[in-house]
């Protein structure tokens, strides 16, 4: 991992002008190298994001015995092992600073004939990880944690010939990551895994799995009720990663904040469980065109133009908080700049991520000069000048460049501490956003 000691300082006053095509997604690069290590056959992927969360999941399958070449040039060949070709790792699995891997991989590993231990960094090593031990213990998983269920995590796998039990899961929160890892151990259970979601979440697992040629079926209202059978097997195939929408989302606001801001991101994944910030960004008055739809490996892509408009306060929809879970960080700074008041209710989730993500924002926005209110499960953000501050992002990636855009409307310069991890999502993010504009250091 890289120095913590990295410092992000903004310039103010400047404008988004131009293209940019972002890194790739996230979620759908470790589902890639997950799913294409446990198929039949050789698995192709580009636009594979080279970010250190990533690179993390697949050191952990070339530990288990997976031949995977590549990735400078953001191109991944996976020569899979097959449903139980994996082998027990000689030391602990790093997750880095990962909870989506460490998450989904406890699943996957659950149903393995070996043990296993994983491990993260500072930051993860603090998340709660019961949500997703508790139903794999009732497929029969056996998982030790540290106190409050927290990493590292110790996976017996299953001895003999015993194996996982299918089970319907009843979700209690919305969560994209307790859905995959249920389904993922599902894939090593006897019988029959569905689970039900409370409100949608995205579904790069189900999609992917489709990809790989694994039935899963979904049911119900919105699609809530997804299931598979355990006892299949994946074929490998090719998977063009779409560029992340969470990352894109920074410069999404920038464009809108920053008066004379005309801005295209090109390629950009669109898909319907991850499009919240722009529903949300629209309802604040946003000015965003999609142009060039179409479907690429499953997924929809779009380029995303943004001209910058003023945005108004908004008491934001609860339906739209799990679409757009991992943005929140910059639409507060979106909030910072529009008119009036945005109220933001039913987000607890934030609390868990790499940070306290309602709290840590709340404080880095008061120390800019806005009124910033954390509530249980949400934020009460008034619109105003944004100042000159510094500010710690808890060593959070989306904190840092949240901040990072801020200083597009801040009246003076913001020192950003402890930036390191913003490599664990978006490699040059820096070269990058000052290509188009973006005055940050």
């Amino acid at each position: 991992m890289s120095n913590s000691n990295t410092v992000f300082k903004t310039t103010p006053n400047g404008k988004l002008k131009g293209s940019l095509r972002v890194p790739g997604d996230k979620s759908m690069s470790h589902r890639s190298i997950m799913l294409g290590s446990l198929a039949t056959g050789t698995t192709q992927v580009t636009g594979f994001l080279t970010g250190e969360d990533c690179i993390a999941t697949m050191n952990a399958f070339r530990a288990m015995g997976v031949n995977i070449e590549g990735h400078e040039n953001k191109q991944v060949t996976i020569h899979g092992v097959g449903m139980n070709g994996l082998s027990a790792p000689t030391e602990d699995l790093d997750m880095g600073n990962s909870g989506t891997a460490m998450r989904l991989m406890t699943g996957l590993l659950a149903g393995q004939n070996f043990e296993s231990t994983l491990i993260g960094d500072k930051s993860l090593s603090t998340r709660p990880m019961n949500r997703i031990t508790k139903p794999l213990a009732m497929m029969g998983a056996k998982i030790d944690t540290e106190e409050g269920g927290r990493p590292p995590l110790k996976i017996k796998g299953i001895q003999g010939e015993s194996k996982l039990k299918g089970i319907h899961y009843d979700m209690p929160i919305a969560s994209a990551q307790v859905k995959s890892a249920v389904l993922l151990a599902g894939l090593y259970a006897e019988g029959e895994t569905s689970v039900t979601e409370p409100g949608i979440t995205r579904d790069h697992s189900e999609r992917m799995l489709r990809g790989f040629g694994y039935d899963v079926t979904t049911t119900g209202e919105n699609g809530s009720h997804i299931s598979l059978q355990g006892g299949g097997k994946l074929t490998a195939c090719n998977i063009d990663v779409p560029a992340d929408i969470s990352s894109a989302a920074f410069f999404m606001v920038g464009a809108s904040i920053a008066e004379g801001s005309d801005l295209t991101l090109e390629h950009v994944g669109i898909n319907p469980t991850r499009t919240g910030v722009i529903d949300i960004l629209k309802l604040m008055g946003a000015d965003i065109t999609l142009s060039n739809e179409k479907e690429v490996g499953g997924e929809p892509v779009a380029d995303i133009r943004i001209r910058s408009a003023q945005l108004k306060g908004i008491n934001i929809p609860e339906a739209l908080v799990p679409l757009a879970i991992d943005e929140f960080p910059v639409i507060f700074v979106a909030a910072a700049c529009a008119t009036g008041k945005t109220v933001l209710t039913g987000a607890e989730e934030l609390r868990v991520k790499e940070s306290d993500r309602i709290q840590v924002m709340a404080d880095g926005l008061n120390a800019c000069g806005i009124d910033a209110q954390a509530t249980p499960d949400g934020i009460i953000i008034q619109s105003g000048q944004l100042t000159a501050g510094e500010v710690d992002s808890h060593g959070d990636h989306r904190i840092a460049m949240a901040f990072s855009i801020a200083g597009l409307r801040a009246k003076g310069e913001i020192i950003i501490n402890d930036c390191a991890n913003v490599d664990t999502s978006f490699p040059d993010f820096i070269k990058l956003a000052s290509a188009v504009g973006l005055g940050v250091s």
